[in-house]
């Protein structure tokens, strides 16, 4: 009865497996010229992971200036982004996988990032 108690307990426990083609990483970068300071490098990264979470992270000039964790899901093709930080916007994008490399775009089809 016990051996049967301990299965039923450890196949309750098991995470499902998640798949989804947007697990990784994921980055924009953008440069601009400052006047009297040169040029200025922001990059942007998104890390998803499979447990639905995941780490947005901005660089200055190669120097990690600001990070949050947050939450994802799909529906319908459609993926929001949920950041832990109120200064970062909430985000739906939907992925591009026929592109190379394979982009999320804004609704209005602007690139968001594209894949690392």
């Amino acid at each position: 009865m016990s051996i049967i108690g301990i299965i039923a307990v450890s196949n309750c426990s098991r995470v499902p497996e998640n798949n989804d083609p947007i697990l990784g990483i994921w980055a924009k970068t953008e440069s601009s010229t400052i006047e009297n300071k040169g040029t200025e490098t922001i990059r942007e990264e998104w890390i998803f992971n499979d447990v639905y979470l995941g780490r947005y992270q901005s660089y200055s000039n190669s120097k990690l200036v600001f990070y949050t964790d947050f939450k994802w899901s799909v529906e319908n093709g459609t993926y929001t982004i949920i950041y832990g930080d109120p200064q970062v916007t909430d985000v739906k994008v939907n992925l591009m996988e026929a592109q190379n490399p394979e982009i999320l775009a804004l609704g209005n089809g602007a690139v968001f990032a594209t894949r690392e």
